[in-house]
């Protein structure tokens, strides 16, 4: 558990009160110490998240005066959110949640401008990113789940004082999507699905919403890779429940309960877009709510989509022949390839 009091932020302490025999000493504690500190309580305790973030939001005011101080407060968490295993979800929780609460908002932009700026940044060297060295690669995947888990997670008010998703991420997230396609090695494919897993519902039903084919350009994307792309059992297996799981429109099941009704009795989509988080053994959970944890992972192993293809450093794969399938997914590639041909055929 954090305890703040023992924090002081160094930038505000004047520098008489630094010696270690006067009653008012303070251990000085940079911005960084302190960011990582309750990152790393965050991550180990997801479910304290609700009862933490003003605690927390409130020595970060104190600390944060300067354009310089906020900028370095924007890097540090970026940096923690593409980096850590599975913090992802509670880093876009907690950059949505110091967008509207940090007070400092200078001239070259508030923090929710420095953020999305930094990922435009990253952005920008994709190309690069995606055919680097296993490292560069590994980096660049956790920043892709990243800015997935932040268009789910980061509000943005319109001038109806409602507040909606950032539609530059949309546009983003496609063209990330296409360059993993562009690039179908194992590791990337992988880093694809996983972020349609995470958003593809909600980035399907925006497109559509707006009149646009982009998922129908993604799906065939995947189908071609699985037609002339030779990539592993595991991967091939994933791509194909992916095909199926958008087929069947994300596995949601029509109901026409009103959304602020909804409860996990009352409506089975009601689980349908919670952050998924892996073990080290691959399993995944949903740790933001860990009083209900135990149902989730019910639901989740029930659903059972995607074998998980990480372990934890995130580009190991399952042990097993690479040239035997499944008989049911054997036979679901060999109906994949029929359709396929016949649909070349008209």
């Amino acid at each position: 558990e954090l305890v703040y009091s023992d924090y002081k932020c160094s930038a505000l302490m004047p520098d008489d009160v630094y010696s270690d025999g006067s009653e008012d000493y303070y251990p000085e504690t940079s911005l960084a110490d302190f960011v990582q500190d309750f990152v790393s309580h965050l991550n180990s305790s997801p479910g304290s998240f609700e009862s933490e973030i003003d605690y927390i939001t409130d020595m970060l005011n104190s600390c944060v005066t300067t354009e310089e101080i906020l900028q370095e407060l924007v890097e540090l968490i970026y940096v923690q959110s593409t980096s850590i295993p599975n913090f992802a979800y509670t880093g876009a929780r907690l950059c949505n949640h110091l967008s509207y609460h940090i007070r400092l908002s200078p001239v070259s932009g508030n923090f929710r401008q420095l953020l999305l700026q930094r990922c435009q940044n990253q952005f920008e060297q994709r190309e690069q990113a995606v055919r680097g060295d296993p490292e560069t690669q590994k980096r660049f995947h956790y920043y892709v789940l990243f800015l997935g888990e932040l268009y789910l997670n980061l509000e943005i008010k319109s001038r109806k004082d409602t507040p909606g998703r950032a539609n530059v991420l949309l546009g983003a997230l496609k063209e990330l999507l296409n360059t993993l396609f562009s690039h179908p090695d194992d590791p990337n494919l992988m880093c694809a699905v996983k972020l349609l897993k995470l958003s593809g519902s909600i980035l399907d039903d925006t497109w559509k919403e707006k009149g646009q084919s982009d998922m129908d350009e993604i799906i065939k994307k995947i189908e071609d890779v699985l037609l002339d792309v030779k990539c592993s059992r595991d991967v091939k297996q994933m791509l194909l429940k992916l095909v199926e799981l958008q087929s069947s429109n994300w596995g949601r099941v029509h109901t026409a309960n009103v959304s602020s009704d909804a409860t996990p009795d009352n409506d089975p989509n009601y689980f349908m877009n919670e952050p998924t988080f892996y073990t080290a053994d691959g399993t995944p959970f949903t740790a933001a709510d860990p009083e209900y944890s135990d149902k989730y992972q019910e639901i989740l192993d029930r659903e059972d989509y995607f074998p998980d293809a990480y372990e934890e450093n995130g580009n190991d794969f399952f042990c097993g022949d690479e040239d035997e399938m499944d008989p049911e997914i054997e036979e679901a590639f060999e109906r994949f390839c029929m359709e396929s041909d016949a649909r070349g055929k008209k």
